[in-house]
């Protein structure tokens, strides 16, 4: 495929919050099957002309070489880019880090992946049986959980996030969301208060508000290595 096919949708120059431990380049990969609510970035959801190529990517990076410590390819979900694979190897020879953000989509392509990775934050976004709830996807649970599965398996450093609102989720849903994730291995948890600012979804936004207790929040915070909860 080669890594000049990658749809690219937009790029960060610098971000020093989407890698941890890392000053990185954001490139924005365009595509995404799912259609949830809260989403940010909806522009990114169908795949086209770009208003950017890999050459401009590269060029960015040559022109921040010794100011870059990685890139991290996020979305849209990145990891619906046959190109992908290429574009992380073309950053790792550049002697930068690979970070990826995944919504755990396509388990066969992150498979594929991983190996180039060296952080990856993904999302799982409510309990496996009630995904459709959030994605508007029937059966987007499956691929998720094997994708969950997949990145503890691989070792790569991770983070898991869990972004809360209550027409979404309960607070029932998030303990036994979080007893799932830490049987599954994972160490690093984050639930993400839900942001209206740029949400496109009005219903969401009229009903936004707190989701979650502080015991609840303690309950949670003892199973994981380290958590935290994000304000919005």
């Amino acid at each position: 495929m080669g890594a000049a096919a990658l749809r690219v949708g937009g790029v960060t120059a610098f971000t020093a919050t989407d890698f941890p431990g890392k000053l990185a380049a954001a490139v924005f990969v365009q595509g995404c099957p799912w259609r949830c609510g809260y989403c940010h970035n909806p522009h990114l959801q169908p795949r086209g002309r770009g208003p950017l190529s890999w050459a401009d990517v590269t060029a960015l990076l040559v022109r921040r070489a010794g100011l870059l410590d990685g890139v991290v390819f996020s979305g849209g979900e990145p990891t619906i880019d046959p190109a992908l694979p290429d574009a992380m190897a073309a950053v790792r020879q550049m002697g930068l880090a690979v970070g990826l953000h995944t919504a755990c989509i396509y388990p066969r392509q992150l498979k594929e992946v991983l190996p180039l990775v060296d952080w990856v934050g993904f999302d799982i976004k409510a309990p496996f049986d009630a995904y459709q709830r959030v994605t508007g996807v029937y059966g987007s649970g499956e691929p998720a959980r094997a994708c969950l599965d997949l990145i503890v398996d691989s070792g790569v450093a991770h983070e898991c996030r869990t972004t809360l609102h209550p027409t979404l989720l309960s607070e029932s849903d998030v303990e036994g969301l979080a007893e799932t994730l830490a049987s599954a291995g994972v160490r690093n948890y984050a639930l993400q208060t839900f942001r209206a600012q740029g949400c496109a979804d009005a219903g969401l936004n009229a009903a936004s508000g707190p989701v979650m207790g502080a015991a609840a929040l303690e309950r949670i915070a003892a199973r994981f290595e380290t958590f935290v909860l994000r304000p919005a």
